[in-house]
């Protein structure tokens, strides 16, 4: 998983010290009420597809980028469905950040779209469709929780967006 310049950028000058990113999360379903998820290359737990937004990047065009580049899959941008802090992460090269995460609820542009679903770059094992009730016991945290919410806000979407009071 290569580093995007401008973070190559930023940490010439911050060194491994705390990074703050905006960082966007896709909770694809399909037609079928499936849910896409990714086998990380990392990590090897399963997860909801995420990265980072460019500089100046809008969250919806940079996620259906993000899905798009890992998955092969083009999707629609429906709602934004939560928006959290995650945890500071230490890298294995000791780069420190920490994510503002946006997630969405996503769906496959077209049926065909759906079909497309393959692993597109190095990030991913392995990517493949799982209904809500059957996912990999080996999926990370954050995706139970990115799930949840997404799953919470189509049971009421009048809640709006999920985010700490």
């Amino acid at each position: 998983m290569p580093i995007p310049e401008f973070v190559a950028a930023l940490r010439s000058h911050v060194g491994t010290d705390l990074l703050w990113m905006p960082g966007v999360s896709a909770v694809v379903v399909d037609d079928d009420g499936r849910l896409l998820l990714g086998q990380r290359a990392d990590s090897g737990l399963w997860s909801v597809i995420s990265g980072i937004l460019e500089p100046g990047e809008d969250p919806a065009v940079g996620l259906a980028r993000e899905v798009l580049e890992e998955t092969g899959v083009e999707v629609v941008v429906d709602a934004l469905v939560a928006v959290t802090v995650t945890d500071p992460v230490r890298y294995p090269n000791g780069d420190l950040s920490q994510y503002l995460d946006l997630a969405f609820l996503c769906r496959p542009a077209s049926p065909a779209a759906a079909a497309a679903a393959h692993v597109a770059d190095d990030e991913s094992l392995a990517v493949a469709w799982f209904a809500p009730d059957a996912l990999p016991q080996d999926v990370t945290p954050s995706t139970t929780e990115r799930v949840g919410h997404a799953l919470g806000w189509l049971a009421d979407p009048s809640n709006g967006p999920f985010f700490v009071r």
